[in-house]
């Protein structure tokens, strides 16, 4: 019973040993920023964002999706895998037709050390002004 009890105890040891082993060979995402902040935006103009990111991993990384919270906002995920110490980009699209607040979440799928990683856009789209008034001059300068 003694052996028995040794021998899982060697066997479950040099599981956990080799499991971190291979977490360090896993790719790992640096973004430059996980929340993009729009900040007032005018109603629909350009909802077109980037979020950058270097792959500070030692194996490529490999997305396998990207999803959104919901259909306002379009993700493009990079179509090759990003190699260690290259940068990397994810683009949205935010559609900024609808006036009010608003905080998305961007999901990403992949083979990296933490396979579900999440990034977030945040903003306020504000109502069109006047071409009007911009040109008379009776707008205050945002």
């Amino acid at each position: 019973m003694k052996n028995y009890i040794i021998f899982l105890f060697l066997v479950s040891s040099t599981s956990v040993v080799f499991g971190q082993n291979s977490n360090a060979t896993k790719p790992e995402f640096t973004f430059v920023k996980e929340l993009i902040d729009y900040g007032r935006i005018e109603q629909n103009s350009n909802g077109n964002k980037i979020f950058e990111f270097t792959n500070t991993g030692n194996s490529p990384i490999i997305i396998t999706a990207v999803k959104t919270s919901c259909d306002c906002t379009v993700p493009k995920k990079p179509e090759r895998p990003i190699m260690p110490g290259e940068k990397g980009t994810i683009e949205v699209t935010y559609d900024t037709s609808k006036i009010g607040g608003f905080i998305k979440q961007i999901t990403i799928f992949s083979n990296a050390k933490l396979p579900v990683k999440k990034i977030r856009i945040k903003g306020i789209v504000v109502k069109k002004k006047s071409k009007l008034l911009k040109e008379k001059g009776l707008l205050e300068n945002n």
